[in-house]
């Protein structure tokens, strides 16, 4: 829903824009040249009101409804892919900033500085030319809000795609680890160079080793998960009494609490993952089961530090390797909710 808003909205920006300016224009430019030809009298101020035609205003508020009801959208339902809204939106921006570069610019300048309308124009003083010249030279709306916001776009786009993605911890689920507000810095190149959106693959580089904090796309999901790591292809893994055996090695565990300290429900521990060490959550009160399996080829097997609060592997499977986001690397703030202010005790390294 969200997205069909999304490309409904940019494709009626697109073409509201078109219109505007191969109808639009031409009626101010007509509305310009009459007033130059008549030698009408009236104030830089009155000839613009009397050449903008009412329909590019109400156009140009279409356009802003659009966009509000698409971020109304995404507000209510909670449910918009950022990356393809951010390749749309710079897409769409960068589209009409050059063809409004390329196309538009040059001959509407030649119009206001040529000819009987140039002419017309220096009648008035230096500042109302000015006024005339940005109304009838320069940019709609449309335009100008696109040639200002595409170079930033771009730069966004750009980082956020290849370099370094910011993310907010929603859940408990990798408790101790990660806590509810935290919000994470995503290396997006570690394991690989993906095009957004596509996620293909375009320059090979490292692949997930057992132990990293993955953020990816569960299999039939576009939601964005993170879990750590504990199964690479081949792996055969076994889940007994809380306890991870990977091909016949045993993850050690060590106790280091237990709470509350009176009738203790959660056990706080260290887990040594075949050589990664973290913390890892067992509630006491819950029993997810043991199970057995090997990781296929390509595929890899995660699991949440709160083990026994977490939807993961256990539950939706395995995770395909072209549905690898990035590797989680950095906590730079801890923002809990809105009504309490940002924290940065917990700034450092992820385990």
């Amino acid at each position: 829903m969200v997205d069909l808003i999304l490309f409904v909205a940019s494709a009626s920006t697109l073409l509201i824009w078109l219109l505007q300016e191969k109808v639009g224009r031409r009626q101010m430019q007509d509305a310009l040249a009459w007033c130059a030809d008549k030698k009408a009298e009236t104030d830089a101020r009155g000839l613009v009101e009397q050449a903008y035609p009412n329909w590019l205003e109400h156009s140009y508020r279409l356009v802003l409804l659009l966009w509000m009801s698409w971020i109304t959208a995404v507000v209510l339902l909670k449910d918009g892919d950022f990356a393809l809204a951010l390749v749309i939106l710079t897409a769409l921006s960068g589209v009409i900033a050059l063809l409004d570069k390329a196309v538009f610019e040059k001959p509407r300048q030649t119009f206001v500085e040529m000819g009987n309308v140039g002419v017309y124009l220096r009648y008035f003083v230096a500042e109302q030319q000015d006024r005339l010249k940005q109304r009838f030279g320069g940019e709609l709306p449309v335009a100008e809000q696109a040639r200002s916001f595409f170079p930033v776009l771009f730069i966004v786009l750009v980082v956020r795609s290849f370099v370094v993605e910011p993310f907010q911890i929603p859940s408990a689920s990798m408790v101790p680890s990660l806590e509810v507000g935290d919000y994470i810095l995503v290396n997006k190149y570690h394991y690989g160079i993906r095009l957004p959106v596509a996620g293909t693959e375009i320059v090979k580089m490292n692949k997930p080793q057992r132990g990293d904090v993955m953020v990816f796309f569960p299999p039939n999901d576009k939601r964005y998960f993170i879990k750590r790591v504990v199964g690479i292809p081949g792996d055969h893994i076994v889940y007994r009494d809380k306890q991870l055996i990977i091909n016949g090695q045993a993850a050690t565990l060590k106790l280091l609490a237990e709470v509350p300290p009176v009738n203790p429900v959660t056990q706080v521990l260290r887990e040594d993952l075949l050589g990664h060490e973290h913390m890892v959550h067992h509630d006491m009160r819950i029993d997810r089961g043991d199970f057995e399996l090997t990781v296929r080829p390509g595929h890899y097997f995660v699991m949440g530090d709160n083990r026994d609060n977490s939807s993961d592997s256990r539950v939706w499977g395995q995770v395909p390797e072209s549905r690898v986001v990035g590797k989680a690397f950095a906590i730079w703030m801890h923002w809990p909710s809105i009504t309490a202010l940002p924290e940065f005790s917990r700034v450092g390294a992820i385990q």
